[in-house]
């Protein structure tokens, strides 16, 4: 029997658990650290497209096609995900994101992100590696700097080591 190949990833936000909710789920918040544009709307099937590179072609922009599946305020937030376009047999395909919040003081949310739904093959493994780097190497340390230091400047990211 094959184990399900899954990655997690944790970080400890100095913010309430309010702040970090909004930065997930509105797209004034995810401008903040996940990319420089997007179409959020929370709601159940809504787009959750996550734009790392929106002056580039349709298809070729980030997380296009990207829906929420589910949330609870404060608690939960579950969306579709898609490898980037260098691996196009994966991003005709979504696979599964879920991030968890619990706060362990009034200014204090741990954040634990789970991504699943993955493939068998090389292109997959391909993508399994970059996700296993991009979560814990680049996205959840600019939502710690974007509580810590500010709001990422797209024009000059903070660079992490992937």
């Amino acid at each position: 029997m094959q184990t399900e190949r899954v990655i997690r990833a944790e970080v400890t936000i100095k913010a309430g658990v309010e702040e970090v909710w909004q930065a997930w789920t509105t797209a004034a918040g995810v401008k903040t650290f996940f990319a420089p544009t997007c179409n959020v709307a929370l709601q159940v099937d809504g787009p959750y497209e996550i734009f790392f590179n929106p002056e580039a072609e349709p298809g070729n922009r980030g997380g296009e096609g990207v829906r929420i599946l589910a949330f609870q305020p404060y608690t939960m937030l579950s969306f579709t995900w898609n490898a980037p376009p260098h691996l196009p047999n994966v991003r005709r395909q979504h696979t599964h994101v879920l991030v968890r919040l619990n706060e362990l003081t009034p200014n204090q949310t741990r954040v634990t992100l789970t991504h699943d739904g993955w493939g068998e093959d090389e292109e997959w493994d391909q993508a399994f590696a970059y996700f296993s780097r991009a979560w814990s190497g680049v996205v959840l340390p600019r939502l710690k700097y974007r509580f810590e230091t500010g709001p990422v400047d797209w024009n000059n990211p903070p660079r992490f080591s992937e």
